[in-house]
């Protein structure tokens, strides 16, 4: 394929690599040259790229080193973002000029993947929601820095109480880290069901910590008051940014398993209409939740999902767990059918897959989601079943006829 004036930049944090490539009637010509990554560079770089005509830019996905050279150049040029593990030079052949000119190359043979870069409006989005799962986990690795605190003074908390950050364990955290040793007053702040484990509250809460433990046990109470206010102020960022959306939000918690929160980062990832994918096979397999192919000498000899975006392949599995709980649900049944066959995580891998598709059917064509109860098996398994069972009387030596009269075989 015939491509007009290109242009490939070798991204790093300090400087571009540039390489335009032009096909001229002497065949291929290469202009290098090298800029810095500052915004006045990048002025340059702008100036120079169109100065020489270039139409086309391809870059590669170098950490977050190429989102200022990408802003910088957005609307000027049709831009191409490629991950790098794409281009990968062979080892002992990396050159940053040459690593430029294969970015043009193979652009320019059609022969690379385009990144999926999303509108500026969507991309606030995603910025807010990673951030959220961001401050989740920081608040899980605090919660386990407490447990250690916890387990060295012999106070097992963590063994009775569920969420030590839940009301309950977090009033019991609040006298624990003022030094407070009065055990009873402590299995008083028990509230709801763990009243009823006030014997076992009392021999958990028996140790003592020394002091430079209280002081690191109110230091983490602290740092989890202020990621839980960071979400809070999150969330109120994204009902506002997603206040145009809203309808589209509430479909999507229609679906078994999706949450508001879930349901947010569905539209972040994907886009309000998943306008990018034509179907929902090529989200499946964007994302990356469908059955791969690793196939030589026509022997395909692994079928393990290839990796997608990470971040939407997280939040499906979070999904197909919370959906396969949900009783009297197509997906719950799904998974019960499934599991006999293959093990209980593929089972869910493959309802995270039906869950994609019916994400897409609901962002890309307006559908709503109506449950049908558990999932019945098709007419087609039915019937190969009965196939089988035939065949396995009749090997027995019986007649299916004799033993089952109402019964007839089903063509094949």
């Amino acid at each position: 394929m015939k491509r007009g004036c290109i242009a490939g930049i070798d991204v790093h944090k300090k400087m571009l690599a540039v390489i335009i490539r032009r096909e001229g009637d002497g065949g291929l010509e290469y202009t290098k040259r090298s800029f810095g990554t500052t915004r006045k560079e990048t002025q340059h770089l702008l100036a120079w790229l169109e100065q020489l005509g270039v139409e086309e830019v391809v870059m590669e996905s170098t950490a977050q080193y190429w989102r200022p050279v990408w802003l910088g150049l957005e609307g000027h040029f049709r831009l191409h973002l490629c991950h790098p593990l794409k281009v990968k030079a062979p080892r002992g052949r990396k050159r940053d000029f040459r690593d430029a000119q294969r970015l043009a190359d193979r652009w320019s043979a059609g022969d690379l993947e385009e990144s999926f870069i999303p509108a500026a409006e969507q991309q606030s989005w995603r910025d807010l929601t990673r951030a959220r799962v961001h401050y989740q986990r920081r608040i899980a690795a605090v919660r386990n820095r407490v447990e250690v605190l916890l387990e060295q003074g012999g106070i097992k908390l963590t063994s009775v109480v569920s969420d030590p950050f839940g009301v309950s364990g977090w009033a019991m955290l609040k006298r624990i880290a003022a030094g407070e040793s009065d055990v009873k007053a402590m299995v008083g702040e028990a509230r709801g069901a763990l009243k009823k484990k006030e014997e076992q509250l009392t021999e958990a809460l028996a140790g003592q910590l020394r002091p430079s433990a209280c002081l690191q046990l109110r230091q983490c109470m602290e740092q989890v008051q202020l990621l839980r206010q960071q979400i809070s102020e999150i969330n109120e960022a994204l009902a506002v940014a997603m206040k145009d959306q809203l309808a589209v939000l509430v479909r999507l918690t229609k679906i078994p398993g999706v949450e508001m929160a879930a349901a947010q980062e569905l539209l972040a990832e994907i886009g309000p209409a998943a306008a990018t994918f034509p179907s929902a096979e090529q989200l499946a397999s964007w994302v990356g939740v469908c059955p791969g192919s690793q196939e030589s000498a026509g022997v395909c000899y692994s079928h393990r999902s290839a990796k997608g975006n990470r971040h939407l392949r997280r939040v499906l599995c979070q999904i197909s767990w919370a959906a396969i709980r949900t009783k009297d649900t197509f997906f719950a049944g799904l998974f019960a059918r499934l599991q006999p066959r293959i093990e209980a995580k593929g089972a869910a891998w493959a309802v995270a897959h039906r869950i994609c598709k019916v994400v897409w059917l609901v962002l890309h064509q307006g559908a709503e989601y109506r449950e049908h109860g558990p999932a019945v098996p098709n007419p087609r398994t039915l019937a190969r079943r009965l196939r089988s069972l035939l065949r396995q009387i009749e090997l027995a030596g019986l007649d299916p006829h004799t033993l089952i009269p109402t019964l007839s075989p089903t063509p094949a």
